[in-house]
């Protein structure tokens, strides 16, 4: 009866093990869009691996890859964004293969991805006129190229974006208007309809916060209704960090804080900031219902960058520094967690191909990990932790800025600025 008993066990227990396995194994293979965005256990971020100051000559390897995605995934990341599908650039099909890999490697490893699809006006990026009323023949193949990786690695592929500040009239180089994006935004949940692409990718575009309705009635029209309507969800940008320059009412120390420190200046400002990003958020949410329309909102981007010679730096807003990105970091990240919104924080590492001619310029400063494989101050808590420890980037450990030293840190901290030329 004891051998029979034990027998009986060991069979129950495998049953139970087989059986566990195979739902986590199946809720692992069903998890979609729905089920990761706006879930704080799935923290999102934008992502570029460049370490290069052209991206056509300096494609980060799939070795590369890998080693930022197990930084990110050591960060509790497992939501990527990428930005374009280009022949000539084969970063994001290249980013998807190693995940790919890593996942044959490490079957707890898990990382998804909102693959975007750039798309331009006629004549963008040449040295003839743009035309904003006509798209550049080039969409169509960025398109197909999407779709094609999308059902290639449809486990890690769970949203689509057409065009990345597509449709904002400050990207004088290739904006569109809000019919093209609509047009192929159509386009993609129709091959969702025919079977051509799996029903549960989510479909979107991402953009700045008054292309979807938020700020200047300009953008108030009938296709931007559609598109709202088409969308499966909307990826909304928001930057306080520009508009300490551009819109800097918010920026400007109030008459109440003068007798505030200069650190109590600073981290009141930075909760001003955190509320203006709340504000266009709620302006978006806003002028979506007024269309009847009920469907997620989720940040597409937003970020702070830590070094500036230009508008933002110690002779334009100062709002520039390592400091500030950090209070930013956590005010956003607590906010969006605690409101079930998705913020793909721009991101993950600093890259030097955004302004090559100006290595101090903010465009190339806006990771929580410079080239240098520092660690900034927002995820120096992280090196605490000791989340990077045997992780490298380009055979570097993960160490902190300013040896970790926040006093050092804190003599490069200034009091926002709004009295300046502009």
């Amino acid at each position: 009866m004891n051998s029979i008993f034990k027998i009986s066990l060991v069979i129950i227990v495998l049953i139970s093990v087989v059986g566990c396995n195979s739902k986590t194994a199946i809720k692992k293979k069903e998890l979609t869009a729905e089920h990761i965005l706006g879930n704080p256990d799935y923290l999102a971020i934008s992502y570029g691996g460049y370490r290069g100051k052209s991206r056509e000559e300096n494609q980060p390897t799939i070795l590369q890859l890998k080693e930022d995605l197990k930084l990110m995934h050591a960060m509790g990341i497992r939501i990527l964004r990428t930005y374009n599908v280009q022949p000539k650039l084969p970063h994001a099909a290249n980013v998807l293969e190693a995940i790919h890999q890593l996942k044959k490697e490490d079957a707890s490893f898990e990382m998804y991805v909102m693959l975007g699809a750039w798309i331009d006006c006629l004549n963008a990026w040449t040295d003839k006129e743009p035309n904003h009323n006509l798209e550049s023949p080039e969409n169509e193949g960025e398109i197909a190229r999407a779709v094609a990786l999308a059902n290639k690695y449809p486990d890690i592929v769970k949203v689509i974006a057409v065009g990345n500040e597509a449709m904002v009239k400050w990207a004088t180089s290739y904006y569109v208007q809000p019919n093209v994006i609509l047009k192929w935004v159509n386009y993609l949940q129709n091959l969702k309809k025919k079977g051509e692409l799996s029903k549960d990718v989510w479909i979107t575009s991402s953009d700045d916060f008054s292309c979807w309705g938020g700020g200047d009635a300009l953008y108030h029209t009938k296709d931007l209704e559609d598109l709202i309507k088409a969308v499966d969800y909307i990826s909304t940008h928001t930057y306080p960090y520009h508009n300490s320059h551009h819109n800097s009412g918010f920026w400007k120390v109030p008459n109440n804080e003068f007798h505030l420190s200069d650190k109590e200046k600073i981290d009141a400002a930075m909760l001003r900031s955190k509320k203006f990003a709340i504000k266009q958020y709620n302006a978006v949410k806003s002028y979506m219902k007024s269309l009847g329309v009920n469907k997620p909102i989720h940040i597409g981007e937003t970020g702070w960058a830590t070094i500036s010679n230009g508008y933002y730096g110690v002779n334009g807003s100062r709002a520039t520094d390592e400091y500030k990105q950090g209070l930013y970091y956590h005010h956003l990240r607590e906010w969006t967690n605690k409101e079930g919104i998705s913020c793909f924080y721009f991101e993950a590492f600093d890259e030097q191909w955004k302004d090559a001619a100006n290595p101090n310029g903010s465009e190339n400063h806006f990771g929580l990990i410079n080239l240098k494989g520092e660690a900034k101050f927002p995820i120096w808590n992280l090196v605490d932790k000791g989340v990077f420890n045997g992780l490298t980037r380009g055979g570097k450990s993960i160490t902190k800025t300013y040896n970790g030293n926040k006093e050092a840190l804190m003599n490069d901290v200034l009091v926002p600025n709004t009295e300046y030329n502009r």
